[in-house]
């Protein structure tokens, strides 16, 4: 490790932020994410990092149960 920030863009919502991966205290250290949804990230965006808003809306998603459809949809 460097030590050095990078500073990036979020390949997923384009938002600025600094990647402190490098530096050993990143913010998403933080973040659990599950190995279906860390294989998916993989990738749909190899070797970027998301800005941690990205990756708490994505966690959030992932943790949501199966919604039933809504009254009156097909169920095909």
């Amino acid at each position: 490790m460097n030590g050095a920030l990078l500073d990036t863009n979020c390949p997923r919502c384009g938002g600025s932020f600094a990647c402190g991966a490098n530096a050993g205290h990143c913010d998403c250290f933080g973040i659990r994410l599950t190995d279906r949804l860390r294989t998916a990230l993989a990738a749909q965006y190899p070797n970027r990092c998301l800005c941690v808003r990205c990756l708490r809306e994505l966690v959030d998603a992932a943790e949501l149960p199966d919604q039933p459809p809504p009254p009156g949809a097909s169920q095909a």
